[in-house]
């Protein structure tokens, strides 16, 4: 049966070359399946134009397979079109055609696999939304095929809602459908959507034959266990693949359609059955590999970077409570892997495969451990918000300290303000990252590291502008002359930026950071860890103030900018790796340490960011340091 056939992970089968020219075979001959019946009635034409549709599709289906990529099982698929081809000759029922078309298909498939079912649980909410945007205005509110532009297209919408053809049509059709379009008709494909939002558009078509007392016995029967165990349907690519009429073969007619009807509303009643975090990784990274070996590399690295940002980022908080070290490694050699890739470098890639193999080992034995003591949770919360407040800190000190220095405490508000909404937007970080939405790995990385960058170009200027004023005659003359002019409403609004960017960042680390350690449920231990680095922090920031105001003018101001020249270059490391990770940047390994606090990674992306930043610092701290003269305005 081909709704039995195993399918775990087909949304993330190695890409095959020719892979669209399969998925459009696959489609024309799912689309024979399931029209072929208005063409052909007890023999006998029952509309000739239709008729020569199915011809044609057929026949092309033929011809497409032609261009795929040789295989043992062409040849089979082949014969299988051609027994097709010679019953839609004959003008045979309906049943045969259908049954030849869903052989031919379950041949195709297997030679060359391509995505049949859905990442992650699509959202019935967001496929009804869709559908109100695009389709409705052809296919009718019901999918009766009756929408307001529907009498003027030739041919006319197919009516989703029609049993016979829904009876044939699985939700794996409906996203082909959906991506490609229909040859020939008003359908368009929505190849602009992304995918889960054609799967969100696929399953609520889906839903449209059925109505709730179809749904309601479907349950009854789902949760009995009579007709069908959830164990014969265990996963969304399942679900995906099955149509009403195979099913019907298994157990009649009545409960298919109840069954059918229920699954289809009630995704979230099927286990997904899909590996998840690490198991993905492995499993995506397996996936690289073999297309790797077959010839495609810009396969292999595009699973690849799915391994990271799928697989081991979101079990990333989790590891770096648990274990820094491992998660570092798994890090360096997801990126050394990446690196091999690029080169086409076979032999290394293979080896690093083989060392992320064991560090993805290693890593599910530190998640699944038993969960932390209190203690650890405590030691935990306490050491990360340290670690990510320190940075912050560092910045807004300096800040707060010159405007002091200055004279313009009229500026503080907006430097309080800055860090201030930045600690509210992590609030709201942490609620949204809690209970509406789960970041992709993408997400995440874009948002560290663009902030970083962003931070590294202001925090650049800010500290060469320090350095210009280290001397205290011409900080008197800036005082006297342009601060004030400086210090204008629209640079305030500057300052608030740096402020909410530098502690943002860190921030939003530790959120995901916290979200990890608070499921060990020991909260009292993490609350307690947190305000223990918040009384830290403060007291820190308290010192470093005290200090500050005590030291000559030129001493303070020669050590904040080289202080702020280096957090520049630090945030411009980070920033660069992050984007790596997101697959915004490329990765070329080289000889180097690793020492995330500094920002330092063996990349030569970043080594080359950092080594821009850190020039431009030098040049500007060369160009401060020449006379007035010869720097003729600039001094000003």
């Amino acid at each position: 049966m081909v709704w039995l056939l195993a399918a775990p992970a087909a949304f993330a089968s190695t890409p095959k070359a020719g892979g669209d020219g399969a998925r459009q075979i696959w489609q024309l001959l799912d689309y024979v399946a399931v029209d072929y019946g208005g063409a052909v009635e007890n023999g006998a034409l029952a509309s000739a134009s239709e008729y020569a549709e199915m011809v044609d599709f057929a026949a092309r289906a033929q011809q497409q397979l032609q261009s795929l990529p040789p295989h043992a099982g062409k040849a089979a698929i082949a014969s299988a079109i051609g027994k097709l081809r010679t019953a839609i000759g004959t003008r045979a029922s309906a049943t045969d055609v259908a049954r030849l078309a869903q052989e031919a298909n379950r041949l195709l498939l297997a030679a060359y696999p391509f995505p049949i079912a859905p990442p992650l649980r699509p959202s019935l909410a967001r496929g009804a939304e869709l559908y109100a945007r695009h389709c409705i205005a052809c296919h009718g509110e019901r999918g009766g095929g009756d929408g307001p532009l529907a009498a003027t297209l030739n041919p006319a919408p197919t009516a989703l809602n029609d049993p016979v053809r829904a009876k044939l049509r699985s939700l794996g059709a409906l996203y082909q459908i959906v991506s490609l379009g229909v040859p020939g008709t008003a359908m368009p494909a929505f190849k602009e959507l992304p995918a889960q939002d054609r799967w969100a558009l696929a399953f609520f078509a889906g839903t449209l034959p059925y109505d709730q007392a179809m749904a309601q016995r479907g349950e009854q029967l789902w949760r009995q266990g009579r007709s069908v165990t959830p164990q014969r349907v265990p996963d969304l690519a399942t679900l995906s693949q099955l149509s009403e009429s195979a099913l019907a073969q298994e157990v009649g007619d009545a409960a298919a359609q109840a069954l059918t009807a229920y699954l289809r509303r009630q995704p979230a009643a099927i286990q997904s059955g899909q590996p998840e975090g690490l198991a993905l990784a492995r499993q995506l990274l397996d996936a690289s590999r073999a297309a790797l070996h077959g010839g495609d590399r810009a396969a292999a690295l595009r699973l690849a970077l799915s391994a990271y940002l799928d697989g081991v980022e979101p079990a990333e908080p989790v590891l770096a409570a648990r274990s820094k070290s491992l998660l570092a490694a798994l890090e360096s050699a997801m990126l050394a892997y990446r690196s091999a890739l690029t080169a086409g470098d076979l032999a290394q890639a293979d080896a690093s495969a083989a060392q992320l193999s064991e560090l993805i080992d290693q890593a599910e034995a530190a998640s699944s451990a038993t969960r932390a003591t209190p203690l650890a949770t405590f030691l935990g919360a306490l050491a990360i918000l340290l670690r990510e407040g320190l940075e912050a800190l560092l910045i807004v000190v300096a800040m707060i300290a010159c405007l002091k220095k200055a004279g313009q405490e009229q500026a503080l508000p907006f430097v309080h303000a800055g860090w201030a909404s930045a600690l509210l937007a992590g609030l709201i970080t942490w609620a949204v990252a809690t209970w509406l939405v789960a970041f992709s790995g993408a997400s995440r990385e874009l948002t560290e590291g663009l902030g970083s960058l962003l931070a590294a170009a202001v925090l650049l200027s800010v500290g060469m502008w320090l350095h210009r004023k280290s001397s205290a005659g011409r900080w008197q003359h800036f005082i006297d002359t342009t601060l004030a002019a400086a210090l204008s409403r629209r640079s305030a609004w500057a300052l608030f930026g740096l402020a909410f960017l530098a502690v943002y960042r860190e921030v939003f680390e530790t959120v995901l950071f916290y979200s990890a350690l608070l499921a060990d449920g020991n909260g009292t231990a993490l609350l307690a860890g947190f305000a223990s680095a918040a009384a830290l922090l403060a007291a820190a920031s308290f010192v470093l103030l005290r200090t500050s105001t005590r030291l000559p003018i030129r001493q303070f101001f020669a050590l904040t900018s080289v202080v702020v020249a280096v957090l520049a270059v630090v945030l411009a490391g980070k920033g660069i790796a992050a984007l790596q990770e997101a697959g915004w940047v490329g990765v070329r390994l080289v000889a180097g340490p690793r020492l995330e606090m500094l920002g330092l990674y063996p990349t030569l992306q970043t080594m080359l960011a950092q080594s821009a930043v850190a020039l431009a610092a030098l040049a500007a701290i060369m160009f401060n340091r020449r006379p007035a003269s010869e720097r003729g305005t600039a001094s000003s």
